[in-house]
């Protein structure tokens, strides 16, 4: 649908949206796209290689007549690549990539329910970079970031923060622990079962429009009833928690493949449950995890035995396993 500059619908008669394109707009984008195909020169799809190549433009398979779509014409006679360039041209300029652009970045990036006016200060920095230039992305993503909204201090305020995708929980342990491939292979494999892996993984979703619709609800559910969104709950559900649980204790005890985390800064702070837990709370969970999360993980470690290396180990492990499953890591704000 048509989009106003803040993200909003824009409506017509009766407050119905107005819709930013037709059947004959798809049909003639479609023409477009023709006498592409992948690129098997020296090979054949039996090896995954062809699909890191470039794809391939074919002339003869490609419609060279006049294509119209969004109001606008790509002229007859082009080549395939030349006329793939000046139909993106075309979908780059409409009005419309500003806001959609950037609420989408903002969702990914800070929170799922991003203010109109949040949206529009973030379409206005695609629109103009502050030299006139449109589609400066490294200035939308400074715009996302250092809005106002972004940066509030109330962030616990109703309708603030997001849940942060499994893949994303992931690599936030692995960066934070410098974790290493052993053979460089990286044998992790595809996470993709929500019951014993992370109900997520990269290259994988279901559909080309991602692993979640930007503008779900979960159903029956306080965030239904308070009119916001939740993308990332569309993945989430009683399977896919103890599943993500489940595979960050075997990641995080180091019996995934050949990974393995470098807990040497952790392991003077293991014998004292606070003072580990606050090293954790800091690095992985940017001080986010409340005190009754803490008091719950701090009370569990000092439980745990110690006194040894092996020992220290295990209250790491622990603490990493039970401040990844805390919701407010899960939560990001």
């Amino acid at each position: 649908m048509q989009l106003n500059q803040d993200g909003t619908p824009q409506t017509g008669k009766g407050g119905a949206p107005l819709y930013t394109y037709t059947q004959e707009d798809i049909s003639g984008l479609a023409r477009i796209f023709t006498g592409w195909d992948f690129d098997l020169a020296g090979g054949d799809t039996s090896t995954p290689d062809f699909l890191r190549r470039p794809m391939q433009q074919i002339a003869a398979r490609h419609e060279s007549g006049a294509s119209s779509f969004l109001g606008k014409s790509v002229p007859a006679g082009m080549g395939g690549a030349d006329a793939l360039n000046a139909a993106l041209d075309i979908i780059y300029a409409h009005p419309n990539v500003g806001p959609f652009i950037g609420r989408q970045l903002i969702q990914r990036l800070v929170c799922s329910n991003p203010s109109p006016a949040y949206v529009w200060r973030v379409a206005a920095a695609f629109n103009n970079d502050g030299t006139g230039a449109r589609g400066n992305l490294r200035a939308v993503v400074k715009a996302v970031l250092l809005d106002p909204e972004a940066r509030r201090s109330d962030a616990a305020a109703a309708g603030q923060g997001k849940l942060r995708e499994p893949m994303l929980r992931f690599l936030a342990w692995a960066r934070a622990y410098e974790v290493k491939s052993a053979s460089d292979a990286w044998a992790v494999g595809n996470t993709s079962d929500p019951a014993g892996k992370l109900g997520q993984s990269p290259l994988r979703s279901p559909s080309v429009f991602n692993f979640f619709r930007p503008g779900y609800v979960p159903p029956n559910s306080g965030i239904a009833s308070a009119g916001l969104v939740a993308p990332e709950f569309q993945i989430a559900n009683e399977t896919s928690v103890v599943g993500y649980v489940n595979f960050m204790q075997r990641a995080v005890s180091g019996r995934l493949g050949d990974l393995a985390a470098d807990y040497a800064s952790l392991m003077p702070l293991a014998e004292n449950g606070n003072a580990l837990l606050a090293e954790i709370n800091t690095v992985l969970a940017a001080g986010q995890l409340g005190a009754e999360s803490q008091a719950l993980i701090v009370g569990a470690i000092n439980a745990m035995a110690r006194g040894n290396d092996a020992a220290r180990l295990n209250r790491i492990r622990a603490a990493l396993t039970l401040a990844l499953a805390a919701p407010d890591f899960v939560v990001l704000k």
